[in-house]
């Protein structure tokens, strides 16, 4: 590997990659199976360009693009929880009408008992964690496998927002806060502000980080790769921020609609929250250590039953989260809500952007990737008037195509002792 040194205040050594070497090494992990959310990314980027093809006049418009972040909002935050269940190994297939029923609560709190907005938010919060907890009891304590706990909760759950809504009623919410979370957007000068402050703080952290390398004497990246980051992560964030600010009502002398839709922000929040807590905290490496192997995280005094029961929580929490945008997306709560293909989708989302079904490899990110595909899939074959089943065997391949990288990349990892 070509590198070059330098000498530290304090003495140290250090070496230091070059950009050529740095790329080299990348490309060798990728050779190994060590392929992260390279194929989801290289997918998206693919399906945006046909799409935009297909349909220039339409895909790319402003309009088009906010409503793909409404569109993937409720799924990815299902998504996002799904992935602390992935990382262990485990699934919960009650995700999607656990996010239904913390969704009918709300509403029911709203419209039927009158409470506040913020006292309706937080019940929802506590029926997902309450769930959760129950869930994780029982893989983690009694033993029981996820699949068969959450299948049967899965059934249950759509009984009980069966009979939470009366067999079939539909709740409309008020107008308010929640109607806007995943409906309304920023105005312009909080979006650009938004925007602006988004990008200062992604750069310092990034030369925090390696600044912070370089004073422990450890191997960094090459300035250049992270200049490279940051400049690629401001343009993605600015040019996106130039469109949604853009006028995108069909009739602005009625009503002007600018600005980069609140779920933007809310999915962004969320992903730098747990990427922090995944990334940055001993919980989040007990997580991995878990995930990779359960029985050597024992013997190393990790409590590996209080991890399995946290994630489930986590994961129900994130489901509440999610039954919240997708109320707010559709403007009511009714027995369809979480189900259909809302599972599918979000466990397709966290599979499609790089999280290994059989634990210890995946980030947060992979979540928001994953729901872009699918989003853009779903939308651009929607604007190109595909029948539902087309989208819905086209999803499909799409998520057997990434199942089956992930399994290629571990046998490969396996061969090359990279696992």
């Amino acid at each position: 590997m070509s590198t070059t040194t330098f000498e530290t205040a304090g003495g140290v050594t250090v070496v230091k990659p070059t950009v050529n070497s740095h790329f080299r090494d990348y490309l060798d992990r990728i050779r190994g199976g060590d392929l992260g959310a390279l194929p989801a990314v290289l997918g998206l980027a693919l399906l945006t360009l046909i799409f935009g093809i297909a349909r220039p006049e339409t895909f790319f418009s402003a309009g088009n693009l906010a409503n793909l972040f409404n569109q993937a909002a409720g799924l990815t935050m299902i998504a996002m929880g799904l992935i602390f269940v992935l990382l262990l190994g485990e699934i919960d297939l009650s995700a999607g009408y656990a996010a239904g029923v913390c969704g009918a609560v709300m509403a029911i709190l709203l419209t039927e008992k009158n409470y506040s907005e913020p006292v309706a938010l937080i019940a929802s919060l506590a029926v997902g964690a309450v769930i959760g907890l129950a869930l994780g009891f029982l893989v983690a304590k009694i033993g029981i496998p996820s699949f068969v706990v959450t299948l049967a909760a899965f059934l249950a759950f759509q009984g009980v927002l069966l009979n939470l809504l009366g067999e079939g009623k539909n709740i409309s919410i008020p107008d308010g806060f929640i109607k806007s979370l995943n409906k309304d957007s920023l105005p312009v000068l909080w979006s650009w502000s938004l925007a602006l402050a988004a990008v200062a703080v992604f750069a310092l952290i990034q030369f925090l980080r390696y600044r912070g390398r370089v004073v422990r004497g450890l191997v960094t990246e090459p300035v250049g790769i992270v200049l490279l980051r940051v400049v690629g992560i401001a343009a993605l964030i600015l040019i996106a921020t130039a469109v949604l600010t853009q006028e995108r009502a069909i009739n602005p002398a009625v009503a002007s609609l600018k600005g980069v839709p609140i779920a933007a922000p809310v999915i962004g929040g969320f992903l730098v929250l747990w990427t922090f807590v995944l990334g940055r905290t001993s919980y989040g490496r007990h997580i991995y250590a878990v995930g990779g192997n359960a029985e050597a995280a024992r013997r190393a005094g990790i409590p590996v039953d209080r991890i399995r029961i946290s994630v489930f929580v986590i994961g129900s929490i994130m489901a509440a989260v999610g039954g919240i945008m997708l109320v707010s997306r559709a403007g009511s709560v009714d027995p369809n809500t979480g189900g259909s293909s809302t599972l599918l989708y979000s466990v397709g989302a966290a599979v499609i952007g790089g999280t290994s079904l059989f634990g210890g490899k995946g980030k947060v990110i992979h979540a928001v990737i994953g729901g872009a595909v699918i989003a853009v899939i779903d939308n651009g074959m929607l604007l190109m008037d595909f029948s539902s089943g087309t989208r819905y065997v086209f999803t499909g391949v799409i998520l057997l195509i990434a199942a089956g990288v992930d399994a290629l990349a571990r046998r490969r990892a396996a061969a090359t002792g990279n696992r």
